[in-house]
């Protein structure tokens, strides 16, 4: 049984469809929510899972010896996922974690991707840019901002009449049917 790590900065419902999915999976188990914020909806979310929860600072982030390294031994996490978190993941992690960190991005990179780019950000560069689609990428996680090898894509037109919002709301039906599946095939593939 693979124990997965989640790292969330917000509302959570990217954590909470892999929490979900992953509730009676035999493949992995979400064993730990990590969160920068404390305000982090995500960290509710997980509470009614029953999966354990904490919060960092960044100082906590990114000491090799600190807290998050501390909970994630403590826990024997196996993957990790960021899910809506918004750092940059320190080298020691990206090392330690090589092959087994991803993330999902509400674009379709190498486009739209990179330090900033980042919820309605994304959605408005797109719109903007005058895109006829948009979609998801799931990746591994580098020492760089949303430049890991791609695992997976999906892709929604980009209606005339679209705003971010409702962008927005295609890319979350995307992100919530293929995240958590991509994420078992993914641990299933690496065994």
């Amino acid at each position: 049984m693979t124990n997965i790590a989640i790292f969330a900065s917000g509302s959570g419902t990217n954590a909470e469809a892999i929490m979900n999915h992953f509730s009676d999976s035999s493949c992995g188990r979400v064993a730990l929510l990590l969160s920068n914020r404390e305000d982090a909806y995500a960290l509710r979310r997980a509470e009614r899972f029953g999966v354990p929860t904490a919060v960092f600072s960044r100082e906590e982030f990114r000491d090799p010896n600190g807290k998050v390294a501390s909970l994630l031994g403590e826990y024997h996490i196996d993957f990790i996922v960021l899910a809506g978190f918004l750092w940059l993941v320190p080298r020691y992690l990206t090392e330690t974690y090589a092959g087994r960190i991803v993330n999902i991005h509400p674009a379709l990179l190498p486009k739209f991707g990179g330090k900033g780019m980042y919820g309605a950000h994304v959605h408005e560069a797109v719109i903007a840019a005058g895109e006829k689609k948009s979609g998801i990428t799931i990746h591994w996680v580098n020492e760089r901002y949303d430049s890991g090898d791609i695992l997976f894509q999906a892709t929604v037109p980009v209606d005339a009449d679209d705003t971010p919002d409702t962008l927005a709301a295609k890319i979350h039906v995307l992100e919530h049917r293929h995240f958590p599946a991509v994420i078992e095939r993914t641990i299933r593939n690496l065994r």
